[in-house]
């Protein structure tokens, strides 16, 4: 399963559209800034399931989830938009949830900076921003079992 990781559109939908238009993914995960912009997107893509999260900056959605447990081909993703982790200072609440919940991988945004790296047996995924000039995405990979985390760019 191909998963296109985005966060931080910011109302850039047409990086967006773009991103699915190069990836062609199973699903789209949004984790949050600005939820419209994912709801919008999945009006122009709906044959494409969504799962999204709201972000600091998506004052009137505060009622939805801020975070997600996911499972694919047996992996548990969190996702979350990563401020409730105070994931700006440091990667240290995220890593202990990691722990606590048993997760495989932890995809967030909220820093604008693309991150893809291993914290023990936990893949810590940030894609940065799309909404940003240059778009950046993430790809997930899971198959049969394994899974593989790629930042790119649109430029």
């Amino acid at each position: 399963m191909k998963l296109l990781v985005m966060s931080d559109s910011h109302g850039n939908v047409a990086n967006m559209l773009e991103a699915v238009r190069r990836e062609t993914p199973d699903r789209v995960i949004h984790l949050g800034d600005c939820w419209r912009d994912a709801e919008h997107l999945h009006d122009r893509c709906p044959d494409i399931p969504l799962d999204h999260v709201p972000g600091n900056c998506d004052f009137r959605f505060t009622e939805e989830p801020a975070e997600q447990l996911l499972q694919f081909g047996g992996r548990r993703i969190l996702i979350c938009h990563g401020h409730t982790y105070s994931v700006k200072q440091s990667l240290l609440m995220a890593g202990l949830a990691s722990e606590e919940k048993g997760l495989d991988a932890f995809l967030f945004g909220h820093t604008h900076r693309a991150l893809c790296d291993y914290h023990g047996k936990t893949l810590f995924l940030n894609p940065g921003s799309i909404g940003e000039s240059r778009g950046y995405y993430a790809i997930l990979t899971v198959e049969n079992g394994s899974f593989d985390g790629r930042i790119y760019t649109l430029s």
